[in-house]
């Protein structure tokens, strides 16, 4: 009987096991990097089971449950701890508070209070809906420097980048990519803010669509010189294949996925990181963290960048 109970509560195994599989084939197709948005969720299922067999004495689950565990870990790590320098404890910062703030999202109070816990130096906002239309003076007071948002056209996507310092709006294009780009005169010198939204893949479009806008946006970084820092709503974690993309073909490094940012009403073991912050290898992330809750699906991310290290020259 022991046995075949075994056997019975193997079945909920196998969507995690599935999710491991799909991650490490790494293959590209649409279905498998859909799967492999979800490695972090998964990994906490799987220790929620490997607790039920160790409660019910289920040896052979328990080894199973193991290796699918540490399986999942190592694919999951490069996201919640992704490479790249720190910058010198006693060198200069700046905060980035970046969030998707949801079209439907009516709270602007919980906005402002958002954003006035982390005292950012630079705002990067995405999906603001109507009801911030005639509020951004409210939403965004203390920060007198930014973007104009009149002209984005399209409601259900607005953004904005704001500032303390003097930022320029610059690089508007009709290439398929929503994004807004500014240059400013920071605490660390010249740098470029950048913040997009990539469609989803699932269900509402294939997988192209992403892959068209990540050239898009490639084309539009990599002429670029100094700093420059990319935030926003990308719908995919760092290691999937719009995030490597991204990561490899433009020399960027990411900030840290733990805890993860969506959807905003599970809790953060439950949520996977697709609101990403990436730096160009220039710059270092010090400290990552999530905002308070700002009534939107997402979770807001507050990054604290400042310069990498410069490396000695050997002699």
């Amino acid at each position: 009987m022991k046995f075949f109970l075994g056997l019975f509560l193997l079945i909920p195994l196998g969507v995690p096991a599935a999710i491991l599989l799909a991650t490490l084939m790494n293959n590209g197709h649409r279905w498998t990097d859909i799967l492999a948005q979800f490695t972090s969720p998964a990994l906490i299922g799987t220790g929620i089971l490997l607790v039920t067999y160790l409660f019910l004495r289920l040896r052979l689950n328990q080894l199973i449950a193991g290796l699918v565990g540490l399986g999942l870990l190592f694919v999951v790590w490069p996201q919640w701890a992704p490479e790249g320098g720190r910058p010198a404890p006693e060198a200069p910062i700046i905060r980035v508070y970046s969030a998707n703030v949801w079209v439907r999202n009516t709270d602007v109070e919980a906005m402002r209070r958002s954003i006035e816990a982390a005292d950012p130096d630079v705002i990067l906002l995405i999906e603001m809906g109507p009801a911030t239309r005639d509020q951004i003076d409210t939403l965004l007071a203390g920060y007198p420097y930014r973007t104009d948002t009149s002209v984005q056209g399209d409601l259900l996507n607005r953004a904005i980048i704001a500032a303390r310092f003097p930022i320029e709006e610059f690089g508007r294009r009709h290439d398929g990519l929503h994004a807004v780009m500014a240059r400013g005169e920071t605490p660390l010198g010249p740098m470029t803010f950048i913040v997009t939204h990539l469609t989803r893949p699932w269900p509402f479009e294939g997988q192209y669509g992403q892959i068209s806008q990540v050239t898009s946006l490639t084309a539009r970084v990599t002429p670029l010189e100094g700093p420059v820092v990319i935030a926003g709503d990308f719908n995919s974690v760092t290691t999937g294949r719009i995030g490597t993309m991204i990561r490899e073909g433009m020399e960027l490094n990411a900030a840290p996925g733990w805890p993860g940012t969506w959807p905003s009403q599970l809790p953060g073991p439950g949520r996977i990181t697709i609101d990403q912050v990436y730096v160009t290898r220039d710059l270092a992330i010090r400290d990552r963290r999530l905002g308070q809750r700002n009534g939107s699906d997402h979770m807001p991310v507050i990054t604290e960048i400042g310069l990498a290290p410069v490396e000695p020259v050997p002699e």
